[in-house]
């Protein structure tokens, strides 16, 4: 049970999620301080400064809008930066390998040794029948002790 699990866990396929759901983790927290730290508080001098500025009381109730537009902020700015620095090159590279332009992925050893033992058997099954018969006179597929 603890090899599947470990054959599971490092597999190429996790591995790489895992790492892309930690870095981007780590990206939004980047974001998230940096519209925390530097524009929210432009929003709430852009709105007159002051105790409630960025906000607005009804009877007592405070509507935080900055915080709203802040968070509004940090997802295009998220969203932008995986476009242009993920997808964008993803897609450039998947268009050039659909001209030619660029080698796609190397087949594995696997696939290239199971395509070797293929074609060499296509070519000796080719050699064994030049007029139809194989090299062992016409008797493949009889039974040794069987006679005609």
């Amino acid at each position: 049970m603890l090899k599947g699990f470990k054959d599971f866990v490092l597999r190429g396929n996790v591995v790489d999620l895992a790492v892309a759901v930690v870095i981007g983790a780590a990206f939004t927290a980047v974001v998230t301080a940096f519209t925390g730290a530097f524009l929210k508080p432009l929003i709430q001098l852009i709105a007159g400064g002051g105790e409630f500025a960025g906000s607005f009381l009804v009877n007592g109730v405070v509507f935080d809008y900055a915080s709203f537009i802040n968070a509004v902020i940090t997802f295009v700015l998220t969203a932008w930066v995986i476009y242009f620095l993920v997808v964008y090159p993803l897609k450039v590279v998947s268009e050039r390998r659909k001209r030619g332009e660029e080698a796609g992925p190397a087949e594995s050893t696997e696939v290239e040794l199971l395509t070797e033992i293929r074609d060499l058997l296509k070519e000796q099954a080719q050699t064994r029948r030049p007029g139809g018969r194989g090299d062992d006179g016409g008797t493949a597929g009889r039974i040794p002790h069987q006679e005609r």
